[in-house]
Order: C-alpha cells, then sequence, then structure tokens
C-alpha cells in the first residue's frame, strides 16, 4: 500500500465517481473545488432505465478522457495529485469496478494513498462545498433515485441513518410515476416541469402510514396507476388533457411525505442546522418547502447547487479530503459494495 505522508490539509484530491451511470471526475485543491467534469450515458433513454452492463461498458469509454478532462480545466498534473477519492459503493457493481480499479491502479503507479468513500455519505459532503462551517449537528434529507433517507450529521465522517424507505425511493417513485405517464427517462425533471402549470389539489393520492421515521413511495406509485386505469376508461384523453394536474397533485403527495417525516425528526433530534442533497433535491417544489420548514423553525437551511446535486464526482472528492486529512486510508484489500448494509457512515 501507498504510504505518502505529506500533509493531506495542503492537498491536491482526484474525485471518481462511477456507482451507476455518470462517469465523473473532480479536482479539488485545499478544499476548492477546481473542476468538475461528468459524462451522461444516453444509450440508457431508449430503455426507460439504466442497463448495468450498458452502464459500465460506457464508463470504461468515458473515465480516462473525463478524468483528463478534469486535470486540464483544474491545471493540475496527474504527478501533483497527492490523493485519490473514489466511490466504494452502493451502486452497481459493474460500474463501481471501473472507478475503484482504475483509482486503486493509480494509487499504486503515483504512490499516493486513496479511498473509498460511501456514495450517500458524498451526497451529503456535497452540502460543505460551498458551505463549510455547517452549524451541527445537522438533519439531512437525502433523495435521490435509490434512497431516501434521513440522517443525523454528527461530521463528515460520523454520519447515523435514523429514517430510511422501507420500499421504493422518492426518485424512483418520481421516474416510475413518469414512464406510467409515458413521459421520457429520466422521469423525475418532467414531473417537475409539467408540475409548475397543473394544481397540486387537482386529484388526492395517498401518503404512505409508516412507522417512526421511515418512508415509503411504492403505494403512492401503484394509486396513480389504477387511478390513471380507471380515469382513461371513462375518457382516453385523459390523461393529456389533464397531464399537468396529474404531475402537481403526484409531485405534491411525495413532498409532503418526504416534509411530514422530516419536520417529525427536527421535533425528535432538535437538529442546529438542516440539509437536503441528493438528485431528486433539484426538483423545484420540493427545495422551495424544505427552505420553508427551515425558516419556519429558524433553523439554517442549506441545499446544494444543482451540478452538486446529481452524481458528481466534487462531492467524492469533497467526502475524500475530510478523510484523507485524517489519516483514514483504504487498504489494497478492500471491494467495491453494491448495497449500503450499515445505518452508519463512519471510516
Amino acid at each position: 500500500m501507498p504510504t505518502n505522508t505529506q500533509d493531506i490539509s495542503h492537498s491536491i484530491i482526484l474525485g471518481i465517481e462511477s456507482s451507476c451511470d455518470d462517469t465523473a471526475a473532480a479536482v479539488m485543491q485545499n478544499g476548492k473545488i477546481l473542476a468538475n467534469i461528468t459524462a451522461g450515458q444516453k444509450i440508457h433513454e431508449q430503455y426507460g432505465g439504466v442497463v448495468p452492463e450498458l452502464a459500465s461498458r460506457a464508463h470504461q469509454s468515458n473515465i480516462i478522457p473525463v478524468i483528463s478532462e478534469a486535470l486540464k480545466q483544474a491545471e493540475i498534473t496527474i504527478d501533483e495529485v497527492t490523493g485519490i477519492a473514489v466511490t466504494q459503493g452502493p451502486g452497481l457493481m459493474g460500474s463501481l469496478q471501473v472507478g475503484f480499479q482504475l483509482a486503486k491502479g493509480l494509487s499504486i503507479a503515483k504512490n499516493i494513498p486513496y479511498v473509498g468513500i460511501n456514495h450517500l455519505q458524498a451526497h451529503i459532503a456535497a452540502l460543505f462545498i460551498e458551505n463549510p462551517l455547517i452549524e451541527l449537528p445537522m438533519l439531512a434529507l437525502l433523495v435521490s433515485g435509490g434512497h431516501t433517507q434521513l440522517v443525523w450529521v454528527e461530521s463528515l465522517s460520523q454520519m447515523e441513518i435514523i429514517g430510511t424507505t422501507i420500499d421504493d425511493a422518492a426518485g424512483e417513485a418520481f421516474d416510475k410515476g413518469a414512464k406510467i405517464l409515458g413521459l421520457p427517462y429520466p422521469g423525475g425533471p418532467h414531473v417537475d416541469r409539467l408540475a409548475q402549470q397543473g394544481n397540486p389539489q387537482a386529484f388526492e393520492f395517498p401518503d404512505s402510514q409508516t412507522e417512526g421515521l421511515d418512508f415509503s413511495f411504492s403505494g403512492i406509485k401503484t394509486s396513480l396507476l389504477y387511478f390513471l386505469r380507471k380515469r382513461s376508461a371513462e375518457d382516453v384523453n385523459f390523461i393529456e388533457t389533464e397531464m399537468a394536474n396529474i404531475c402537481a397533485s403526484y409531485q405534491f403527495q411525495i413532498v409532503e411525505s418526504l416534509m411530514k417525516r422530516l419536520k417529525k425528526a427536527i421535533k425528535l433530534r432538535q437538529p442546529k442546522s438542516i440539509g437536503m442533497a441528493g438528485g431528486v433535491s433539484a426538483n423545484g417544489e420540493l427545495r422551495m418547502k424544505f427552505l420553508a420548514v427551515g425558516n419556519n423553525r429558524k433553523l439554517p437551511a442549506y441545499i446544494p447547487e444543482f451540478q452538486y446535486c446529481t452524481d458528481n464526482a466534487a462531492m467524492i472528492a469533497m467526502a475524500g479530503y475530510h478523510l484523507l486529512e485524517a489519516g483514514n486510508f483504504s487498504s489494497l484489500a478492500e471491494t467495491p459494495f453494491a448495497k449500503n448494509h450499515s445505518s452508519t457512515f463512519s471510516k
């Protein structure tokens, strides 16, 4: 294992992200992002979802050009990099392997340390890219295509999951609902755009009845399916004529479900601040409602810039910066993991 012991606080970190269908690389110097490059994969659009085998192949084609572009934009050479942070999981195993094995290879070749990053922990770390002095402990709402969680954040290296979805994630509910409506993939942004033109009270969808701080979104997705079947049988043009109202009503209930549990967690835990991260945090109504919760409770409320909401390597670099600074290096024996099996994020 490389044993580079230089002062990581004066460091140049290369972040690598390849957990799903976005290949990303970022360069961070002394805690400041110099470059953040992402290459998407349009090939999945025709299938209405990510095809794992195609995703891993595309990562193999994209990863070297993406890293090269990030280094070029940052005006940094690979020989100046002092540490590497790479997504270790959760995610698609084939995709993760591409980034993880490359990070190991660079670590050996350049004799610099690397650290494997929990993808969910990194989404929360994205909150600190522009706001390094967030008041802690923070209650974070993590909302993405694959995960919906409430996370108690003591520090960037110590987090605890206090609520999670028992079935679908919020982003999955958006995308699957959009697919039912015949909207393109990924459907979440299309639902958000159409909802802005509709009436959120036009139709009523159910909230899940879960225990404690856990979430559930499979019920609202099923409710949408049966609702559309019934109304379309009565009027074949129903979806087309009511699309904006359907999207607004469907989105309203998903957001209400998220805010209901957030408010409950705030009351139980009494955080000093709240944060929201993950791809779904780019949703316009959700951002507005989240900031309103913070304002009403006089709590500082943080949301990353749009470029740091979806999967990106800047958040990986930020999480890695703090771990490497604390001397938390990964060994060459470590491997990626597809699922998160722990209720805490610590290294």
